[in-house]
C-alpha cells in the first residue's frame, strides 16, 4: 500500500502475530476472566449504554439462532448443536449432526432457522469436513425433533464449496435468508488461497445464492459468461458475517489481511477485487494495492486499519434500543469489542466500538430486541446487553 496510519506503522509488528490468529477466526483462544459481570441493577458499566447480564457458558461457541419460543441453537466449534432454554439454565447437545473437521479455523459454524421453521421445524447450518481434494465447507438442514431427546433428525448435506483444498482456513459459512423466503444466501471463503476469490469456477470465494433445497440460482449474467451457477458476487476473503437489513439491502463483512476489514453492500455480479486490490497488505509484508486504484472493482463502504477483526453481523430491528434501528452490528475479535455501524440507505459509516474485554465471536438479536453477544473460546460466554435502568 502506498500509505500506512501511523498508529498502524507502530504496532503492525507487534500484532502481526495477533492479528494472524484474529484471522484464523476459529482459533480457540480462552476467554477472558475479567470480563464484565452483571451490572448491578441493570446498570449500565461505565462507558457502556447497555447493561451486561450472562446467561450461559459454552465450548469454543461460533453463532446462534432463537426459536420462537425463546430457547435458542448455539453451534460450538467442536461440531456440538446445543438446544439452550431461553434463561440459559439448561444445554441438551442435539443428536444428529454429522462429522465435523475442527482442525484450524473449521468447524460446526452457522445455525439459522428456515423462514418457515413454525410450520417444517427445519433447521440449516454449515460445517468444514474432510472430501475428496482436501477439506471444505458444507451447507446442510434438518428437522428439530423436540422432547426428553432433541435431535435434528433426516439431515442432509444440500451444498458443498467447490473445489476442496488442503488446509484449515478461511471457511466462512454464514448463512442469511433472503426476503423473499426463496432463497438463502451462504458465503465461501477463498481458503488462504487467494486466486480462487477470482476463480469462476470455483465457489471459493464468493456470495453464493441458492434455492431453499441447495440448488445453484447465482446471478444470470455471471452465469452466462461461465461462472459456477451459484455465484452471486466475487472477490471476497473470509466472509464471517452477512445479512439483510428492513430496505432488502445485503450487507456483508469479511476479514482483510495485515489492514482493510470491510463492510461491504453486496450487489449480483459485482467483482469486490480481492486478491488483487486490498486496503490490506499480506502477512509477509508484501503490497497489495488500494482499492482507490482500481475503481472498476466495487469497493467496501466501511474499511478498518488497524483491523477489528469482525466476526458475525446483523441488521438491528428490535424496539429496545431505537436509536440503533437499520444500523448493523458486528463482533469483534482481536478487538475485544462490539461494533456498530451507522447505516443511511445503501451508504454506511463507521459508529460505535465498544470494549468488551474479551474476543466476540458473534452478535445476534433476541426476541425482546436485546443484544447477545458470544465470548469466543473456552468457557466463552452468552452475554445479554439490555437497556439500562
Amino acid at each position: 500500500m502506498s500509505t500506512r496510519t501511523i498508529l498502524f506503522t507502530t504496532i503492525a509488528s507487534a500484532s502481526l502475530l495477533a492479528c494472524s490468529a484474529a484471522d484464523q477466526g476459529n482459533a480457540t483462544v480462552p476467554a477472558n476472566a475479567a470480563t464484565a459481570a452483571a451490572s448491578p441493577a441493570g446498570a449500565a458499566q461505565a462507558g457502556l449504554p447497555f447493561a451486561i447480564t450472562p446467561v450461559a457458558a459454552f465450548d469454543a461457541p461460533w453463532a446462534m439462532t432463537f426459536l420462537p419460543d425463546g430457547r435458542m441453537l448455539v453451534t460450538q466449534k467442536a461440531g456440538q448443536l446445543m438446544l439452550v432454554s431461553a434463561d440459559g439454565k439448561t444445554k441438551t447437545p442435539l443428536t444428529g449432526i454429522p462429522a465435523v473437521d475442527s482442525e484450524g479455523q473449521g468447524g460446526l459454524m452457522d445455525v439459522v432457522l428456515h423462514p418457515q421453521f413454525a410450520q417444517n421445524r427445519m433447521v440449516y447450518f454449515s460445517f468444514s469436513e474432510a472430501g475428496p481434494g482436501g477439506k471444505g465447507v458444507a451447507l446442510a438442514r434438518g428437522v428439530l425433533q423436540d422432547g426428553d431427546k432433541p435431535a435434528l433428525q433426516d439431515v442432509s448435506v444440500i451444498f458443498r464449496a467447490s473445489p476442496y483444498v488442503e488446509g484449515d482456513g478461511h471457511y466462512s459459512g454464514r448463512i442469511a435468508f433472503a426476503p423473499d423466503g426463496q432463497h438463502l444466501f451462504f458465503t465461501n471463503g477463498e481458503r488462504q488461497k487467494f486466486d480462487p476469490a477470482q476463480d469462476p469456477k470455483a465457489t471459493l470465494g464468493k456470495v453464493l445464492r441458492l434455492t431453499l433445497d441447495g440448488k445453484p440460482a447465482g446471478d444470470p449474467a455471471l452465469t452466462a459468461k461461465g461462472f459456477n451457477p451459484a455465484v452471486w458476487s466475487y472477490g471476497h476473503r473470509n466472509l464471517l458475517g452477512i445479512a439483510f437489513d428492513g430496505a432488502g439491502n445485503l450487507w456483508e463483512q469479511e476479514m482483510g489481511p495485515m489492514g482493510g476489514d470491510e463492510i461491504n453492500l453486496i450487489q449480483a455480479g459485482k467483482n469486490y477485487g480481492y486478491p488483487i486490490v486490498s486496503d490490506g497488505d499480506h502477512y509477509d509484508g508484501r503490497d497489495i494495492p488500494n482499492h482507490d486504484t482500481r475503481p472498476e472493482f466495487e469497493k467496501y463502504k466501511v474499511n478498518w486499519t488497524p483491523v477489528i477483526a469482525p466476526a458475525g453481523l446483523i441488521a438491528y430491528s428490535g424496539a429496545m434500543f431505537p436509536e440503533w434501528q437499520g444500523d448493523l452490528f458486528v463482533g469483534g475479535l482481536a478487538s475485544e469489542a462490539l461494533v456498530r455501524i451507522d447505516v443511511n440507505g445503501t451508504q454506511a459509516t463507521k459508529g460505535d466500538q465498544w470494549g468488551m474485554n474479551a474476543r466476540i465471536r458473534e452478535v445476534e438479536q433476541g426476541p425482546d430486541g436485546a443484544l447477545y453477544v458470544l465470548e469466543d473460546g473456552e468457557g466463552g460466554r452468552l452475554l445479554k446487553l439490555t437497556k439500562p435502568a
